[in-house]
């Protein structure tokens, strides 16, 4: 089975990307659905989080404060790290479950849509890479509008990963996100087309 690594920087619109693929019927295999799974109530991972950053960390509904815990972390690499630590082993679990089962199913290709891919050196794991990127202007802007943040809050975020060009020179497709939606699908459809094993659609 192929496997497509999906990723970009934060808020460069890869989950738009990511969105109309599984829209088409490609298998995508969501690291940031399977991240929050595990911390739903009940899950082990959010007793461990209480655990280690304090139960103000949990809502009164028992879910957790992602907005409290986002930033903590996100000021504090010592604690992005910890956290990092607890989650990513078990997100790698499930992911390499979903790949078993797609895999069981005869299914020839399949995305792995994974923001961290290039952090955590998970591209070992894929076949090939699609980055999604903006410009650095852009990306501020998206992500100081969409979760309401400083811009000295946004660029701790940004800062927290690889920088998005760096991203783009190790890709071996690239998609400019920059534009309109339908530009950026005309882009991914090209991409299908030329990766002729994933003509699904």
């Amino acid at each position: 089975m192929k496997k497509i690594g999906l990723t970009g920087g934060i808020a460069s619109g890869k989950s738009t990307i990511s969105h109309w693929l599984v829209q088409h019927g490609y298998p995508v295999i969501d690291a940031d659905k399977i991240s929050r799974e595990i911390v739903a109530p009940g899950e082990p991972a959010l007793a461990k989080i209480a655990e280690q950053f304090g139960k103000t960390m949990i809502l009164p509904t028992g879910e957790l404060d992602r907005k409290k815990l986002g930033a903590l972390v996100f000021q504090d690499t010592r604690k992005r790290r910890q956290l990092d630590e607890l989650l990513h082993p078990i997100i790698r679990y499930r992911m390499n479950e979903a790949l078993n089962q797609l895999e069981e199913q005869g299914v020839q290709a399949a995305f792995l849509d994974i923001p961290l891919l290039y952090e955590n050196g998970l591209e070992t794991w894929v076949d090939q890479t699609l980055v999604v990127a903006v410009s650095e202007e852009n990306q501020l802007r998206r992500l100081m509008t969409r979760n309401k943040l400083t811009e000295d809050q946004a660029r701790a975020r940004i800062a927290s990963q690889i920088p998005l060009l760096d991203k783009v020179k190790r890709a071996d497709a690239v998609i400019d996100n920059n534009g309109s939606i339908e530009e950026s699908e005309a882009q991914l459809r090209c991409f299908l087309s030329r990766w002729s094993f994933l003509n699904q659609t």
